[in-house]
């Protein structure tokens, strides 16, 4: 009965995780640059833009 019970349970997670890859390839509201607002930006990666280009620097940044 026991493994009845994950048996069903593990169907009824493929289920779910079928309807969020759905919805995810449906699209959906788009993120903004501004997705780091209200952060404390301390490294690096708070200087890129959202998203961040393939090519993050030029030149390598000097890191102190």
């Amino acid at each position: 009965m026991v493994s009845s019970v994950g048996g069903f349970g593990f169907g009824l997670s493929q289920i779910l995780f079928a309807v969020v890859i759905i919805q995810c390839a449906r699209g959906g509201k788009k993120a903004t640059a501004e997705v780091w607002e209200g952060t404390h930006p301390t490294g690096l990666e708070w200087t890129l833009p959202s998203p961040a280009p393939y090519h993050s620097f030029s030149t390598a940044p000097e890191v102190k």
